[in-house]
């Protein structure tokens, strides 16, 4: 099964109950496709990060779906309505068989940093005359 999260943000002139309904219409499309609804998170209200079509604001919802198909359908429906100011789509579970498989390649281990170039190097041999070195004067303490 493929894993999908499917954003979308919903234009802040929609009402509650016009809201809730958006939502229940586009988990009804993703269910007709054979999908199954994970996990649904309702975000709220919350400032864009840019204007979309002269607003600043918007309703986020997260859907997480399990599908063996693809949802290009609820994808067109959501292209296609007014309501919604952006959506995204994607398919995570591949990102979770790389980590999968890369943490089995590459079992934690202890890794030791490498030290700085400074502490590397060998030091320049402390001066052996017999003359004092200058100290530096204390610097005065700010009140």
């Amino acid at each position: 099964m493929r894993t999908y999260e499917v954003l979308f943000i919903l234009s802040p002139q929609v009402s509650e109950e016009e809201a809730t309904t958006l939502v229940s219409d586009f988990k009804g499309v993703a269910e007709k496709v054979g999908a199954q609804l994970r996990n649904e998170e309702t975000w709220g209200r919350r400032r864009l990060a840019y204007p979309i079509q002269k607003f600043n604001e918007g309703n986020y919802h997260l859907f997480v779906f399990e599908s063996d198909s693809s949802l290009s359908e609820l994808d067109r429906r959501m292209k296609n309505s007014d309501r919604v100011l952006r959506h995204m789509i994607v398919r995570t579970d591949l990102d979770h068989k790389r980590a999968e498989k890369l943490a089995k390649r590459n079992p934690k281990k202890e890794r030791v940093r490498p030290l700085p170039a400074s502490l590397t190097q060998p030091q320049p041999s402390q001066p052996t005359s017999s003359t004092p070195t200058a100290e530096p004067a204390p610097v005065p303490a700010a009140e």
